[in-house]
């Protein structure tokens, strides 16, 4: 069995973390920067090496993208499942600021909420929650 866990390469991966404890939930786990390896040149030295951090339950990774161009795409969207949903519309109000909602959250077909939005780094999230059942 295998084990998935997002990394980010950010321009930003302190602000960009943040921003998620912001918005989810959660707490910083660890972080390391450039400075702390050996003959690290001043320029990077605050950058941030490798930072893990846990978000709405959620184990992600972050680092700073240092001597490489970031492109964003849309092949890759995250989604996150809420239990309920006032979580649900907490969540996606708070990652959509400086952002672009793509659907706004609303009640689908499947009998769940549902909405997709590009944050204000550049990450699709779809945001939902889980199908409600009818008992018979």
């Amino acid at each position: 069995m295998a084990k998935l866990t997002t990394y980010f390469f950010s321009e930003d991966a302190k602000a960009q973390a943040d921003f998620y404890i912001q918005s989810l939930g959660g707490e910083i786990v660890s972080m390391m920067k450039f400075g702390d390896l050996p003959n690290t040149q001043d320029d990077v030295k605050d950058r941030i090496l490798h930072l893990e951090m846990k978000a709405a339950g959620v184990n992600f990774m972050l680092c700073d993208a240092v001597n490489q161009t970031l492109t964003h795409g849309s092949a890759i969207n995250l989604s996150l499942e809420f239990e309920g949903e006032a979580e649900a519309h907490e969540a996606f109000n708070k990652l959509s600021e400086g952002g672009t909602v793509k659907k706004e959250l609303s009640l689908e077909f499947w009998g769940s909420l549902f909405g997709q939005l590009e944050d204000k780094f550049g990450i699709q999230w779809m945001i939902t929650t889980a199908a409600k059942t009818s008992e018979a």
